[in-house]
């Protein structure tokens, strides 16, 4: 298993974070000890700006690899993902995107056409790969304005239905679940970016889908609400 991490400003994170790609990791070195089993791949290993400053200095670099970007969203990600795959042999790719496309550039219908295009783009380079994709986490400006929590709230329905369209029997789709009682208090230090137990949270949601639907690794134990 080839793990390639796809995502936004909270999937790269920011100097002084583990990112929830640092739980995940921990999470398959706990559940998967074959480390032959599976890698995690990608073209970047820096956090924002190009910080190599993550909270665990003993985070292995090859473990730090993934394709996410700051302002990053599927509309971006869709023109790069298919090199991307070619060129690491990624075949799972997990991916949170599409706060920044609702956000600034597209509506929920064009971004679930990014979303479409990116898959399309990931399967000509790889057409067994599987994918788990995570629904639009509302920030604080879906909590302040109902019109942008209605376009999210409006995305994450396009996208429930889409990934049944989207699984083919040699290429599965997953959703992952929204962290269940997600609070931008305790999960996020500034209502959008996820605190350590909003990283824990995130990648609980990805741990776990791959689980339940294929068998990989265990239940996800890393978070505080387990512990």
């Amino acid at each position: 298993m080839r793990v390639l991490f796809v995502g936004d400003s909270m999937t790269i994170g920011a100097a002084g974070d583990h990112t929830w790609r640092y739980r995940f990791w921990q999470h398959l070195c706990r559940t998967v000890p074959d480390r032959a089993a599976w890698e995690i791949v990608g073209p970047r290993t820096a956090l924002h700006e190009g910080s190599h400053a993550y909270a665990d200095p003993l985070f292995p670099h090859h473990a730090r690899a993934h394709l996410a970007g700051w302002g990053s969203g599927w509309l971006h990600m869709a023109p790069v993902i298919r090199e991307t795959v070619a060129a690491h042999g990624a075949d799972t790719l997990l991916v949170s995107l599409g706060l920044i496309d609702l956000g600034f550039y597209t509506d929920p219908e064009q971004t679930l056409a990014n979303v479409e295009l990116f898959m399309a783009q990931a399967r000509a380079a790889n057409p067994a790969l599987r994918a788990v994709l995570l629904p639009v986490i509302p920030n604080v400006r879906a909590a302040t304005e109902p019109e942008f929590a209605a376009v999210c709230t409006r995305f994450n329905t396009l996208l429930a239905k889409a990934v049944a369209e989207l699984s083919q029997p040699g290429s599965p789709v997953l959703p992952a679940s929204v962290p269940e009682d997600w609070s931008l208090e305790r999960d996020t230090y500034d209502g959008t970016h996820p605190s350590a137990e909003g990283e824990h949270r995130m990648a609980a949601a990805f741990a776990d889908a791959l689980h339940q639907a294929w068998g990989v690794g265990g239940p996800y134990r890393g978070s505080a609400l387990v512990l």
